[in-house]
């Protein structure tokens, strides 16, 4: 009897079992056909991010939802591999798609706990999961995930399988795939990783949040140590090299968002131009866009800004810190604690943030954001000492006391810590090829991160006198020449000619030197002189002309003040213009992007522009160009921008600006075909304070990139072209004199008149009689001009 209770027991389970065999082959045979077709494995074609490159080639901005680079398995380290089935699945090349063993566990644990327990997914169960199904925990979604791995295996082999794995995968940061996570958290190439590192990343898939490097870091620490033994026990690695793995310290990049090149206004620029085209493709068909920034411009560039408006910053001293923490609130013993009070708060390239533990005035000590604890003493205090007290219950917020928010930045000489400050002030600087218009450095701002508004591109500002040039070379064009003399005298106008109000201009130094040659007054930048020539050529004829330069007549009205830049414009439209006078009297029109890549990097776009000497149209005589190149080389030889002589080159120009109550300071030049603008300036207009002017608050920055890029370019002198003339003048009247001290460059058809010479005349300047043929000089200049 018992033994045919075993025997009715065991074919009961055996129909059980069969019966179980075919519901899940019933099962089989109903999901198999709803199973998604794998194209999209054989024909893998990722969400790629819009990539922005360097003429160089060096990245320098990306857009998109997720973060991804694509690697080839043969490229992937085989470290990283070893990882990677350590920690997800090691027995990958044995298997055929499912762990049996695991997949019984996981449905056991699930029936036990009424969901899923624990899982068993192997690596071609992921990529089945990532691709085509939810990531809901249901034992159907588990079957299908199942049968989809079978059906993976079958078409696609295992280096294939492994090799959409490794680039789909979520690994945290908006980061997909590995080549791509390797770039967010070590700032390297995956194929450069280190071990340690190699484990690091490979925990990540597990938990991309809770693993985290960055936001959990002993979390990951565990993690990695997890793999990495795993990784020892298996065979990949030796005790030695466990060892050492687990030693080595992690430089873990808490910066996301870093770029080869600091470009966010070209990159943001880039941007919506590839929108305007592609719309929401932009952001998912791996398109790249290389520009004409180059790496040693862009970061001369960059440099030159900030230590420019640094040094505005440190000459109108420290303001006292941005903020207050609360320090009772936080264990200032760990430094998890101490960056949590900072997290909302982002570095500023090398203006690190420091919160202030303790403060004397001696000693401020610091904890860094990613960086420590750090003393801070002596000259590193300098700036900030009216802010530093004894005196603990001193009252004011710029007193720095514990709890307090500062800046701190690495003295680039001595390498010691000193207190700084965000600057208030923000200024621009754009660089461009005169003949063809290419951009090659563009900087918007300070801080893109901190301001994205593109000064270079979006700030209409006043130009004051560094727009006097155009006016000048108006009235070359109306028969003027470098040596026509104009009274730099007192001057009213009346409303009528202002369009405003009665006007008495003035110089800078509200001084007058009499009459000059327009070569003086230009390198000296007097005012009245720039002012009478406007009057003798007439405002509206002026108007028009500057427009032959890029700028927009409606923002330069027809009033006299225009001769002092009253008007506004973009330093853009200011490179264009001062462009003209480097090329010979071409208009370039200013690019950015020199070629488009679509995914497989075939070019769907490529510039074009029109060359000075080519396609370009000339807008103003070449004999023109180079009357004004030669005034403003006198600018920077004995005017208001000597400054620029320390680069010891001869072949420079260009103009200062600074406009009423220096509210802006400009300085616009160029060498050869390279012209640089440079502008500094509050955003909402205020005076930059007394003493700063064009030369002294803007060129420093020319002069830094300047530097930078001419090291080892040879001078390079510039020829009159054909139908420019040189004679001897009169210093004081600008007439032709033999016998003269000066030679000066003039247009073969307008060599001035011979100077007259009286018996017993003297060349002694102050003479009331060379006064007096001075101003009759004068009057019949604008007499011709006035009435042709």
């Amino acid at each position: 009897m018992l033994g045919r209770w075993w025997f009715r027991l065991g074919l009961l389970s055996l129909g059980m079992i069969l019966l179980g065999v075919l519901l899940v082959v019933f099962a089989a045979l109903v999901t198999i056909p709803t199973l998604p077709s794998l194209d999209s494995l054989t024909d893998y074609r990722p969400k790629v991010p819009l990539r922005i490159y360097s003429a160089d080639g060096l990245l320098i901005g990306e857009f998109g939802e997720e973060r991804r680079s694509i690697i080839k398995i043969e490229a992937v380290p085989e470290r990283l591999k070893q990882a990677i089935l350590a920690a997800e699945d090691d027995r990958f090349y044995e298997h055929s798609g499912v762990d049996y063993i695991g997949v019984l566990r996981a449905i056991y644990s699930n029936l036990v706990s009424r969901g899923m327990g624990q899982g068993a997914s192997t690596i071609t169960m992921q990529v089945a999961r990532n691709f085509f199904l939810t990531k809901e925990k249901t034992l159907t979604r588990k079957f299908s995930e199942t049968l989809l791995a079978f059906k993976i295996e079958q078409s696609l082999s295992k280096n294939q399988i492994l090799e959409l794995y490794i680039n789909q995968i979520y690994l945290g940061q908006r980061t997909y795939g590995f080549a791509s996570a390797a770039q967010t958290y070590f700032g390297k190439p995956l194929t450069q990783i280190s071990i340690a590192e190699a484990a690091m990343l490979a925990g990540l898939p597990k938990a991309p949040s809770r693993f985290n490097p960055v936001v959990n870091p002993q979390r990951a620490r565990t993690r990695q140590m997890y793999i990495l033994r795993r990784m020892n026990e298996l065979g990949h690695i030796t005790k030695e090299e466990f060892s050492k793995a687990g030693e080595e310290k992690l430089a873990v990049k808490r910066a996301i968002q870093e770029f080869s090149i600091n470009a966010g206004h070209v990159a943001e620029m880039v941007r919506q131009v590839v929108w305007e085209r592609y719309k929401e493709e932009t952001y998912t068909k791996g398109i790249k866009v290389y520009t004409t920034i180059k790496r040693l411009d862009q970061d001369a560039a960059y440099k030159a800004l900030r230590q420019s408006v640094l040094d505005y910053d440190r000459r109108h001293g420290y303001r006292g810190p941005e903020g207050y923490v609360d320090l009772s609130r936080f264990d200032t013993t760990h430094e998890e604690s101490l960056e949590d009070a900072l997290t909302d708060i982002a570095d500023s390239d090398e203006l690190h943030v420091a919160l202030v533990l303790a403060a004397d005035t001696r000693l401020v000590r610091v904890y860094r954001k990613g960086g420590g604890m750090i003393d801070i003493k002596g000259d590193g205090l300098r700036f900030a000492q009216k802010s530093l007290t004894a005196d603990k219950t001193a009252p004011g917020p710029q007193r720095i006391r514990p709890g307090s928010l500062i800046r701190i930045q690495k003295h680039p000489g001595n390498g010691t810590w000193q207190i700084v400050q965000l600057p208030q002030v923000e200024a621009s600087f754009i660089s461009m090829n005169a003949q063809n218009g290419a951009i090659l450095s563009l900087v918007g701002g300070f801080d893109f991160y901190r301001n994205q508004f593109n000064h270079v591109t979006q700030a209409w500002r006043q130009p004051g006198s560094s727009f006097k040039p155009f006016i000048y070379s108006a009235s070359l064009d109306k028969g003027l020449t470098p040596a026509s003399v104009i009274d730099d005298a007192p001057l009213t106008i009346d409303a009528a000619q202002t369009g405003n109000e009665v006007w008495e201009p003035k110089n800078f130094d509200n001084q007058f030197s009499g009459p000059l040659r327009m070569r003086e007054a230009l390198a000296k930048s007097r005012n009245l002189v720039s002012i009478r020539i406007l009057q003798s050529i007439g405002v509206q004829y002026a108007q028009d002309y500057i427009a032959r330069f890029g700028f927009d007549p409606k923002h330069h009205p027809p009033y006299l003040s225009m001769a002092l830049g009253a008007g506004t414009a973009t330093p853009m439209q200011m490179a264009v213009g001062y462009s003209v006078f480097a090329n010979g009297g071409f208009r370039v029109t200013p690019y950015l992007i020199e070629r488009i890549e679509d995914e497989k990097g075939q070019i769907i776009k490529q510039a074009n522009p029109a060359t000075a000497g080519g396609k370009a149209k000339q807008i103003i005589d070449p004999r023109n160009a180079f009357l004004m190149t030669s005034m403003m080389q006198d600018v920077i030889q004995y005017g208001t921008a000597t400054k620029a002589k320390i680069l010891g080159r001869g072949d420079l120009a260009g103009k200062t600006g600074t406009t009423n109550e220096h509210v802006d300071a400009w300085f616009c030049g160029y060498q050869d075909n390279l012209v640089g603008i440079a502008w500094i300036g509050f955003d909402t207009p205020k005076p930059l304070g007394n003493n700063e002017t064009g030369g002294q608050a803007a060129l420093p920055m020319w002069i830094s990139y300047m530097g930078k890029i001419l090291r080892g370019v040879p001078v390079i002198p510039y020829s009159p072209p054909a139908g420019i003339v040189t004679t001897r003048i009169d210093a004081a009247t600008g007439l032709s004199d033999p016998d003269g001290t000066l030679t000066e460059y003039f247009l073969a058809e307008q060599l001035p008149a011979a100077a007259e010479k009286k018996a017993g005349e003297t060349e002694h300047t102050g003479d009331s009689s060379i006064v007096e043929d001075v101003t009759k000089t004068l009057d019949d200049l604008m007499e011709k001009l006035l009435n042709p």
